[in-house]
């Protein structure tokens, strides 16, 4: 007996229970509530005819296990996807959706605006093995009709993009792609489905770094890769060609992190939106980049396509010399300095995209900093940074 709404029963749910229903059957786990932690290789079959023929739902550890059927049914089910696989890291999620979708001889439109080590996969690999790959302007819109080619088959998005924020007409690209055959490839990591159903949007395969606000906890690293039914057979083909199989430890982590994603997310939303207004108030910042808002150049398509925001922004120093940076950042007591997000804690990075755009200028007028604003207390944030523009004043 199911202890818990069967998949067609939820639809009729809001997305945040079915985050707490999905990928789990007490009934089929001696009414235990989680998926236990399955760890294996060899599945044993009961006869020769059984081996012979491939009988019974498992066959061998990398095509999938209680476990890992768990998340990967509970993403496809939140993500409104025909299927989903789990790799070890978002990076390689992404790798799988780019060879998912193009071969030696195809042109890929990437936009200029893209995660850094997504560059550096098309650049290497996928260059060195024939594929062409040019960036574009992330405001492009409808008019990405004109970058393609009778070659082009597929157009990477991201938005908002990572560290400048632009935010892209995702349904506007779309549209132009299919129109010309073309598959359309979204890092959806920001926004998670909870924020932005991609499927709904026009998107044929969404990539998630499940290592952010799924895990939530900073102590996993994992990617998620749907697809709708047009993509999801190249999808698994592709997978199951390179077999990049999630540890069983992550995934279960994985699941418990789905739990509490949209209560999390909610709050990262709600207190980043809060500290980028604050930021914008502080007579050191040039401008903050947060496509919530309403002076973003984004806000209108972040309004219409989005249902909130994630605790993930950037800010612009006016032009101060490197050291009273230095100096802000390395007295931060609260806000760690480190390369990821999405978990409880807040974080904050320098960066500078003139060295890697090539279809864009980047010219900011002065540093970059990215914050993420984690679950802490938001007048203890601010006194932190407070405590930190003093510092780089002093050292101006």
């Amino acid at each position: 007996m199911s202890l818990t709404p069967d998949p067609e029963s939820r639809k009729k749910f809001a997305p945040a229970t079915r985050l707490v229903h999905a990928g789990r059957d007490p009934g089929e786990q001696h009414g235990f509530v989680n998926t236990p932690i399955y760890r294996g290789s060899t599945v044993l079959y009961p006869t020769y005819d059984a081996i012979q023929n491939r009988r019974g739902r498992y066959n061998y550890g990398t095509k999938g296990t209680p476990t890992s059927d768990a998340l990967t049914d509970a993403w496809t089910e939140v993500a409104g996807a025909a299927g989903t696989v789990a790799t070890p890291s978002g990076l390689s999620a992404l790798t799988i959706a780019l060879m998912a979708a193009v071969s030696a001889g195809d042109h890929l439109l990437v936009t200029d605006s893209a995660y850094r080590p997504t560059r550096i996969f098309c650049d290497g690999v996928l260059a060195r093995y024939g594929v062409e790959t040019t960036y574009y302007d992330p405001l492009v819109g409808a008019g990405i009709a004109a970058l393609m080619r009778d070659n082009t088959k597929a157009v990477l998005v991201e938005a908002p993009g990572s560290q400048s924020f632009e935010m892209q007409d995702v349904p506007a690209i779309a549209e132009a792609a299919h129109a010309r055959g073309a598959c359309v490839i979204m890092d959806n990591t920001w926004a998670t489905p909870l924020l932005f159903p991609p499927h709904a949007r026009g998107v044929d395969i969404a990539v998630e770094a499940g290592t952010k606000y799924l895990s939530g906890g900073s102590d996993l690293l994992l990617g998620l890769t749907s697809a709708n039914q047009k993509y999801w057979p190249a999808v698994r083909r592709t997978f199951d060609h390179f077999a990049p199989c999630a540890g069983p430890e992550d995934m279960f982590l994985a699941l418990r992190g789905l739990r509490t994603m949209a209560l999390r997310l909610s709050e990262h939303g709600r207190q980043g939106l809060e500290m980028a207004r604050w930021l914008q108030g502080r007579p050191e910042v040039l401008r903050v980049l947060h496509p919530g808002l309403p002076e973003d150049p984004g806000h209108a398509i972040w309004t219409r396509d989005f249902s909130g925001a994630s605790g993930l922004f950037a800010v612009v120093l006016k032009p101060v010399p490197e050291a009273a940076v230095a100096a802000m950042l390395d007295g931060l007591e609260l806000f760690g300095m480190g390369f990821s997000w999405g978990g409880f804690e807040s974080l904050v990075i320098p960066f500078d995209c003139v060295g890697y755009r090539t279809a864009t200028r980047w010219a900011p007028g002065g540093p970059g900093l990215r914050f993420h604003i984690g679950l802490e207390d938001l007048g203890d944030l601010k006194a932190d940074l407070d405590a930190g523009f003093a510092r780089l004043r002093a050292a101006s």
